[in-house]
């Protein structure tokens, strides 16, 4: 049983599905560089994190997916390190969200903090100036788009299987 179970938890689908998610995540940030960094950013892969909502699985993968997407960043090792430090935490509070509207705060709440905080340590300019542009970022790209093309996803059973799988 326990064989089976390690099977399925490494499968080569589940495996590939984490890593297209990632490898998404990346070509988003990267491709939309122009507006995925600096303190008004508006990553728009962080729609994706509203997945977590929906299957744990994908945090890996968006955590990964952030982490390599840094790696570009002009701020490179800062947002290496911080910047996957907010993703990570967002993931965690959106495992715990009671509904989606509460979990697309959470990116905008740990990013607004964490990359606020590390924007205030390079560029020496204050920190809730910081906070309020980056949640601004997150909230327009996670609360509002992202939401919105979750619920409307959520009406396509096909889409929610596959996410689900």
């Amino acid at each position: 049983m326990s064989e089976k179970l390690n099977r399925e938890k490494f499968s080569p689908k589940r495996i590939a599905k984490l890593a297209a998610v990632a490898a998404i995540y990346v070509a988003l940030t990267y491709a939309l560089g122009f507006m995925s960094y600096g303190n008004i950013q508006f990553r728009v892969a962080e729609a994706l994190m509203l997945l977590c909502f929906y299957k744990k699985d994908y945090g890996i993968a968006l955590t990964v997916g952030c982490f390599i997407a840094n790696i570009f960043s002009p701020m490179m090792l800062m947002d290496m390190v911080f910047g996957t430090l907010a993703t990570l935490l967002a993931v965690l509070l959106i495992f715990i969200s009671p509904n989606l509207y509460i979990a697309s705060l959470a990116p905008v709440f740990t990013n607004a903090i964490i990359v606020g905080l590390e924007l205030t340590i390079s560029f020496k300019t204050p920190f809730w100036l910081n906070a309020i542009e980056v949640a601004a970022g997150e909230f327009v790209c996670v609360s509002l788009v992202g939401v919105i093309i979750f619920k409307l996803l959520e009406k396509n059973a096909k889409f929610m299987k596959l996410i689900a799988e």
